[in-house]
């Protein structure tokens, strides 16, 4: 699958959590934008082993022009690349980003018990474009 000029979100397939964001994002994905990947998946750890990034199943990561994003920073980058009223994130860029990612972690730490009752993506033929296999 080509996914030049796409940004790559790299995620916990096993948290509930982490798939009611996914389909958050994929229902505002109105430029097609994005692709998607468990971090457990063969192209997740192929991917954060070419960013030399660790196996971390309490982030996200978030792959955009050759440059990934972990944690807050990755979080804050999805959200403007959405874009409309979630562009408006770009004001937790001045808080500091040791700031930023703990809270970041506080709620990852908590994500398993947020949303309990949330499905798993089980993507129907529109929508298994948008994950990487």
């Amino acid at each position: 699958m080509d996914t030049t000029n796409k940004h790559i979100i790299l995620f916990d397939g096993d948290c509930n959590f982490c798939n009611f964001w996914v389909k958050f994002v994929i229902k505002r994905d109105r430029k097609d934008q994005f692709r998607f990947a468990s971090l457990q998946s063969e192209r997740g750890v192929e991917l954060l082993g070419q960013y030399q990034l660790k196996a971390d199943l309490s982030t996200v990561v978030f792959i955009k022009s050759g440059s990934a994003y972990t944690k807050s920073s990755a979080a804050l980058c999805i959200a403007q690349s959405l874009g409309g009223i979630l562009s408006t994130s770009i004001v937790f860029w001045v808080v500091p980003k040791l700031i930023r990612d703990f809270v970041y972690d506080v709620v990852a730490k908590n994500r398993k018990k947020l949303l309990k009752n949330e499905s798993c993506i089980i993507p129907d033929s529109a929508l298994r474009t948008k994950f990487l296999s």
